[in-house]
């Protein structure tokens, strides 16, 4: 299956979505079609071997709509400089859409406000022609330039409508403007005062107003991945031959060796082979200290090189770098629907219908009971008018757009819109511990010399002997070491003994590195007492001897992340209950859910069988939040009700997991949850006002209550209001 997205021309509302959708569903080999009002695109999902774009074309152009189709080229390599090509040819289109409907909005009004002011004011001047004063010639003339000319696109596309059986909101306001129009031409014919030329005007003239600050406005919903492909480096110093060469980025390769100094942003993902910095990734995961980086360090395109001189080898280029993912992920999150969109694109299909039907009904009844035709034709114009879907088509876009693009700036990367709705009602978080809850790699957090000697001492005999070793315990103490900047010792007649230590020659005398028995032979009740009160806290303790005397001992663990415990805490607050779920012994395992403010632990879990855990708490009624590092974690997490991954650059495209959180502290789960929850809350907002409106609106113009130019007016800004409900949210404040 392949998918491909592309913009349409001619979608005016809500209507539009569904009448789309429908003609691409109906293409053989089709198997899914998704159109979205605010971005005016279509993405499809087809079998190559049986569909092909120019089908998707002829399906939209049959129903009055215009696809423009991606031109076919060579394959290229760019990455996200493709992708920025394709957005920069998006915002020139929406730049124009908006110029257009900028220039449509003023010449209206610039027409139509002086025919507003002479019609409805009653004002007379000039000489009498045909019966009527100059005055009422001059609001008819201004009145038919605005509503046959500026405001043609209602009248074609009425016909088009018309033409395919399926009316949408061209037909509305072509019917409630031409209706005012014919019907004052009538009035005229028959020299009849009351004519109602400047309500066309005026309708037509607040609803191209209506228009222009809903592109205005949806261009800054849609603006994420713009912003976010901007942050990419354009030149690369590339080194070849012994010689430094600046070339375009998208012309690097896999292999390619960089230079990149201090100030300069990194244009590609690499390893750093040579040079230490410290670099700014608040990019990539919202975080805003700077992150310190060596030989052997990964570092990502688009991060910036604050204080020193790096060399690094490219490792991912182009569409595989972890700015072009986000990218990609930000752009099909906005492009997929929520599943609660897909009830208000179902209403908006039968929904103008209905109003049609509702204004003739409001004609016919109004007539019966006055015999007026114009007491009848003014409140049928103002249900025509009033009645347009258009917010209904933005409701869940728009905020889906703003919610995935502010995540994204926040390092919190929202896969698609069903994740918001999944998000809302979360009762319990199962975190996976390692990598998660922890930092994934065993740190020296105690030294307790014996006597008398220092901590340096013990350390340094350890570190000596634990360098030639390569058990991931003998890193952590060497490690430690090399942070203290202790000289280590030769070593001689190294031995390593399976599942006890490691021995040899330090400085002369023998010396042992392990357990306590296989170090000095003996346990003593002052060392047990110690080693006791290092493992109940979730340590792992080594003991150093040299000869037959016991130096000290060393106390090694998986240290917690320094945001976990507040996270914990903050999740316990909203009611949410906090699980770990672990491979370690029952003893550690709730050592460490002690330390963290977890109560429930799952200790001696197999990755295996985490899936099983998830769905016991599911059994229970539970709706879960699964948080793990995406690789063992799949199963769960794409059991859990809500599957959020941590990324760790190299798997920041995790499939399992409905979110995203790129090197995620624990912190960021809470954010997550509650910038998922505003989204649909706004969501919900926009739906309910846009319901609201219309059923609350429509009775009010069927009994007269309503002015057909209010009504205009409310209809034109009812779409604005929700656009600019939609952008409160980029208000929300990161922890």
């Amino acid at each position: 299956m392949k998918t491909i997205t592309f913009p349409l021309e001619g979608m005016h509302c809500a209507s539009c979505v569904v009448r789309n959708e429908e003609a691409l569903k109906k293409v053989s080999g089709v198997q899914d079609a998704s159109v979205n009002f605010a971005l005016k695109q279509a993405t499809v999902t087809y079998d190559e071997q049986v569909a092909a774009p120019e089908a998707f074309a002829k399906a939209v152009e049959s129903i009055g709509y215009k696809a423009v189709l991606p031109a076919v080229s060579a394959p290229s390599h760019g990455g996200h400089h493709d992708e920025a090509e394709k957005e920069k040819a998006r915002e020139h289109m929406h730049h124009d859409e908006v110029g257009t409907a900028r220039k449509k909005a003023i010449w209206a009004l610039a027409l139509a406000a002086p025919a507003a002011a002479v019609g409805m004011f009653g004002v007379e001047f000039g000489r009498v022609m045909y019966g009527y004063a100059l005055s009422m010639w001059f609001v008819a003339a201004l009145s038919t330039a605005v509503i046959l000319g500026i405001g043609w696109q209602f009248h074609r596309g009425m016909v088009k409508d018309a033409r395919h059986l399926a009316p949408g909101m061209d037909t509305l306001i072509s019917l409630g403007t031409l209706a005012a129009l014919l019907y004052s031409v009538w009035a005229l014919a028959r020299g009849a005062e009351d004519v109602y030329f400047e309500i066309g005007a005026v309708i037509t003239a607040l609803i191209l107003l209506g228009k222009f600050f809903e592109a205005r406005s949806t261009g800054q919903a849609s603006a994420a991945v713009r912003k976010l492909l901007e942050l990419g480096a354009k030149t690369a110093r590339v080194i070849r031959g012994g010689k430094e060469v600046e070339m375009p980025v998208e012309r690097v390769a896999v292999g390619d060796t960089l230079l990149v100094k201090p100030g300069e942003k990194i244009p590609v993902d690499g390893e750093i082979i040579t040079g230490g910095t410290n670099v700014d990734e608040s990019m990539l995961t919202g975080e805003s200290m700077p992150v310190s980086k060596g030989e052997d360090d990964l570092v990502y395109g688009a991060t910036v090189n604050i204080d020193g001189a790096i060399t690094l080898v490219a490792k991912k280029v182009g569409a595989d770098t972890v700015l072009a993912q986000i990218a990609r992920m930000v752009a099909d999150a906005q492009t997929k629907k929520a599943p609660i969109q897909k009830l208000a694109d179902r209403i908006s299909g039968v929904f103008v219908p209905i109003v049609l039907v509702i204004a003739a009904v409001t004609f016919v009844v109004w007539y019966l009971a006055t015999g007026d035709v114009t007491a009848s034709f003014i409140p049928a114009i103002a249900v025509l008018v009033i009645a347009c879907p258009c917010a209904l088509g933005l409701a869940t876009p728009t905020a889906i757009m703003v919610g995935t693009g502010l995540g994204a700036q926040n390092g919190i990367l929202i896969k698609n819109g069903e994740s918001f709705e999944r998000a809302k009602r979360i009762d319990a978080v199962l975190f996976d511990k390692t990598g998660t809850l922890t930092e994934g790699k065993p740190r020296v957090t105690d030294v307790v010399p014996m006597g008398g000697r220092s901590a340096d001492e013990v350390l340094g005999v350890a570190a000596s002997l634990e360098k030639l070793s390569e058990h991931p315990l003998a890193q952590a103490v060497v490690r430690a070491a090399e942070e203290k900047g202790l000289a280590l010792s030769e070593v001689k007649s190294f031995k390593s003994v399976t599942g006890q230590g490691v021995e040899g020659v330090v400085g002369g005398a023998a010396a042992r590195v392990g357990r306590l028995a296989f170090a000095v032979g003996q346990e003593t009740k002052t060392v047990d007492s110690s080693l006791q009160k290092l493992e109940q806290q979730a340590k792992t303790v080594i003991a150093a001897a040299r000869g037959n005397e016991l130096l000290g001992l060393i106390a090694i663990a998986d240290t917690l992340k320094a945001d976990a415990k507040d996270a914990v805490a903050a999740l316990k607050k909203q009611g949410i209950e906090t699980v770990m779920i672990t491979g370690d012994n029952e003893r550690t395992g709730h050592a460490i859910g002690k330390q963290v403010g977890i109560d429930t632990v799952f200790a001696q879990v197999m990755p295996e069988d985490k899936v099983e855990k998830v769905k016991e708490m599911q059994k229970k009624g539970k709706r879960v939040a699964f948080v793990g590092d995406g690789i063992n974690d799949a199963p769960a997490l794409a059991q859990a009700d809500l599957g959020i991954a941590i990324g760790t650059g190299t798997d920041i495209a995790i499939e399992a997991g409905h979110l995203v959180l790129v090197k995620g502290r624990p912190a960021k789960v809470v954010e997550a949850l509650a910038l998922s929850r505003l989204t649909f809350r706004t969501i919900k907002q926009n739906l309910f006002w846009a319901f609201f409106y219309n059923a609350a609106a429509i009775p009010l113009a069927a009994l007269g209550w309503l002015n057909p130019i209010i009504a205009a007016a409310a209809m034109a800004f009812s779409s604005v209001s929700v656009v600019g409900n939609s952008l409160r949210i980029k208000r929300w404040k990161s922890m």
